[in-house]
């Protein structure tokens, strides 16, 4: 049964609660310990997380793979394997994809496997499954590339009981990357090709009578000399690009299963009706088996229905409750298959079995609110959705994370930050990553991961694919969809991103719709949109303002901010490496990277209501390797913003636009005068009581004519100004809700009554809102008079400094 979301939220509490404080560091892994000693230990010298002194050969993924679908028995082939990287078989291993051959969640290959490929004489040592060969917990650290394959090898035992009265033994992958072929004891048992998407193999007959069982996975990954869904992997890691993550990345286990038995489950809820629908794919021996299924309110049932194998059970709801992420409310269920014509049956034994699942009733659509704006809707209501982009890579352990509470912790940290949206960012998670997000009430955007070339921003027509290369996109896409169905957080399916392999958009956009009607469609995020799916996707850096151009392609669509921010800072000793790190905009403290954050935000609440997102993507959760635009650090160690500020700011973006109204008015009002100088002033100069007699006089704003948007009326020039002015705050003012109206190009530090308020890099375009740092409030003085002080630093092109005081409601 699922667990609650108090059950959920206690256990995100508890992995938060042995988080180190803000800038300390984790204590140091004891590498004399139990994994060295079983000849095992990560690769040195890579920079590491605290749950990495967690893994070893017994303790390495050890969570039930499988949540949306469980049974009581199975076992783990996660531990040691043997590797060896040897020149690729042109023969055995073919590059070129063809049918596929493990489907999700169980049963036999659709083709006949081929003649099993052979296996090196020798082996090249130890590598510790589900860790990715270059990983540091893999313990190879080693790369693959095309014209190589990567051989694993391990023996197991089956235990007796599950082979008695007809019993099958299933193989099940949760992901390989790219293609894999797999043989058993020197048997071939098939080939799959995807990275992405989990498959599985009945290998009973490839058992051996007794004993031990030898397994052995060959893979081939070109990485990106292929054209295959990669995202992110390159061979020549830079910039947004990073290191492969070849061979098995998630969990390999096995399970026994009866004659006749639950291969897949479609769930399909149907908030209008208070309903849901059941039909179950059954392996074996079906013919005349029965099909039963029951909903349960935790402890309690609520509903049941029975039919035969094949229809389609309708199960009524009363008062169902709806999920969302303030009431992630989810179902528990279990079904039943009895009875069939099978050979355990036939022998006097029973067949069938009984599996839990769970669902949620929730209902998504696009609508117009009351302003005639199209907007997404949950449960027929407007939530603005914020969530950061999420690439899913780690340090140690690249695609896959060191262990499940070290997943889980990206979660809840996203959830304390104030997002309730995730946009899992060209990859796919393991089945446990999307449950948490169920039970903490996280939405998902789901990307296909890119693969192949691509198309620039402004591009007219789409990329001509390869025949091979549609079909591998399209079947992996497929696979991707079925096997992430069940999990009700994902609202979204976005199957390109920025171009990225980006071809004939509008049919893969219908196809995703016909795979899975009751989700939205996200074209294509960033770039080059073809009018069609339910939402228009714009990628602004840093933003988040769309241009109008933009906002006439959204037609009948829902308009949402699919990536923004990007905001930069490097924090040594928690880097992947300690210089030429990259950001779309870099800072050099906190304080600065918070307050540009929350100037982002500011701007991005109005464009709520006018003209009118519907949800954000901020870049991004983590830094990754040389990029260092996350919220955290790529270790987890460090969340480098002002946790409190951020949260608060992220929450009210869910609440009604904002009124702005001005207090203290800016160059655009009147022509105000200020003291400023263009020499470097003596210390103190932004106090109230500095004398600035010998400052010059002149009426707002300082810059040049040529800058587009201001309001020149005192020009200036060169690289420094410094400027500075009294003003009368009203008595009533609420100070708690000002905000500085500021126009910047470029760098700008302001003080109120000489405490710093807001620190600013780069330029705008037009006036935003900045908020005003809380120890700059308190010194305010409402009802007496104030000083205002702010340096700007021009670098190239326009300039231009102004600011006002607005009170935001």
């Amino acid at each position: 049964m699922p667990r609650t979301y108090a059950t959920a939220l206690a256990a995100a509490l508890l992995a938060l609660s042995a988080v180190p404080a803000r800038g300390q560091s984790a204590p140091a892994t004891d590498e004399a310990g139990g994994p060295a000693a079983q000849g095992w230990r990560p690769v040195p010298g890579k920079l590491m997380t605290r749950w990495a002194k967690e893994v070893s050969p017994t303790n390495a993924r050890t969570e039930y793979p499988r949540p949306q679908l469980t049974r009581p028995r199975w076992r783990n082939l996660n531990g040691l394997w043997d590797y060896a990287i040897r020149p690729k078989i042109d023969s055995a291993q073919p590059d070129v994809a063809g049918p596929d051959a493990g489907k999700p969640n169980a049963g036999p290959p659709a083709t006949a496997p081929a003649a099993a490929p052979a296996a090196p004489a020798a082996f090249d040592g130890k590598i510790l499954v589900p860790y990715p060969v270059e990983s540091a917990l893999s313990g190879v650290g080693k790369t693959v590339g095309p014209g190589k394959a990567l051989w694993y090898r391990r023996s197991f035992t089956v235990p007796a009981e599950w082979r008695a009265g007809g019993q099958r033994v299933l193989l099940h992958f949760g992901a390989v990357d790219w293609q894999s072929t797999v043989t058993l004891n020197g048997k071939s048992v098939g080939t799959h090709r995807g990275g992405y998407d989990p498959f599985s193999f009945d290998v009973t007959d490839q058992l051996s009578a007794g004993g031990e069982q030898v397994l052995t996975v060959a893979v081939l990954d070109p990485s990106d000399a292929g054209y295959q869904p990669r995202g992110k992997q390159v061979r020549n890691p830079q910039g947004i690009y990073y290191t492969p993550s070849t061979g098995i990345w998630q969990t390999v286990w096995i399970e026994p299963v009866p004659a006749t038995y639950v291969r897949s489950l479609a769930v399909t809820p149907d908030a209008n009706k208070n309903e849901v629908r059941i039909a179950a794919a059954v392996g074996g021996a079906a013919g005349g088996a029965t099909l039963s299924a029951v909903v349960l309110d935790g402890d309690k049932e609520v509903a049941s229905a029975k039919g035969a194998v094949g229809s389609n059970l309708v199960l009524k709801v009363p008062d169902a409750k709806r999920w969302s992420p303030d009431a992630p409310n989810l179902y528990g269920l279990r079904v039943t298959v009895g009875g069939g014509a099978g050979a355990a049956a036939a022998a006097g034994t029973p067949a069938g079995e009984t599996v839990e699942s769970y669902f949620a009733v929730r209902k998504l659509s696009v609508a117009k609110d009351a302003a005639g704006v199209p907007r997404l809707m949950l449960n027929d209501k407007f939530l603005f959705q914020y969530g950061p982009l999420d690439q899913g890579f780690w340090p140690d352990g690249l695609y896959t994370a060191p262990t499940d509470a070290a997943m889980k912790y990206d979660l809840a940290v996203t959830k304390r930050l104030g997002f309730n949206m995730v946009r899992k960012h060209v990859k796919v998670e393991p089945a446990t990553w999307y449950h948490a997000c169920d039970e903490m009430g996280l939405l998902v955007w789901q990307d296909m991961p890119s693969g192949d070339r691509g198309i620039g921003p402004n591009a007219a027509e789409d990329f001509k694919r390869s025949p091979e290369s549609v079909a591998t996109y399209e079947r992996e896409w497929a696979n991707i969809i079925e096997a992430l169905r069940p999990f009700p957080s994902i609202v979204m399916w976005v199957p390109f991103n920025e171009g990225w392999g980006q071809s004939d958009t509008a049919r893969i956009a219908e196809l995703t719709k016909k795979l899975d009607p009751t989700r939205w469609v996200d074209n294509a995020s960033g770039w080059a949109d073809r009018g069609v799916g339910d939402v228009l996707d714009l990628h602004v850096y840093p933003g988040p303002a769309p241009s109008a151009a933009s906002v006439r392609k959204r037609g009948e669509r829902a308009m949402v901010l699919g990536e923004f921010g990007g905001l930069g800072l490097p924090v040594k000793g928690h880097s992947w490496q300690d210089e030429k790190n990259w950001g779309y905009r870099s800072f050099t403290t906190p304080d600065a990277l918070t307050d540009a954050y929350l100037g982002l935000l500011a701007r991005l609440h109005p464009l709520v209501g006018t003209p009118g997102y519907s949800a954000a993507v901020y870049t991004q959760t983590t830094d990754v390797e040389i990029e260092v635009n996350g919220l955290m650090t790529y270790d987890r160690e460090v969340i480098k913003m002002d946790e409190a500020r951020t949260a608060a700011a992220a929450r009210r973006l869910y609440g009604p636009p904002p009124v702005v109204t001005e207090v203290v008015p800016d160059a655009r009002a009147a022509p105000i005068a200020w003291r400023y100088a263009i020499e470097k002033p003596a210390d103190g100069w932004e106090k109230p009581a500095f004398d600035d007699a010998a400052w010059q006089t002149g009426p707002a704003g300082f810059g040049t004519a040529n800058t587009p948007g201001t309001t020149v009326r005192t020009e200036w020039k060169g690289k420094d100004i410094w400027v500075r002015r009294t003003f009368d705050l009203p008595a009533a003012a609420a100070v708690d809700r000002l905000h500085l109206s500021l126009y910047h190009d470029e760098d700008a530090e302001v003080y109120l009554n000489g405490v710093p308020a807001a620190t600013v890099t780069g330029y705008t375009t037009e006036y935003a809102l900045v908020p005003i740092r809380p120890e700059a409030l308190k010194a305010l003085k409402p009802g007496g008079q104030n000083t205002i002080a702010i340096h700007c630093l021009q670098r190239t092109g326009g300039q231009y400094i102004d600011a006002g005081i607005v009170e935001v409601k």
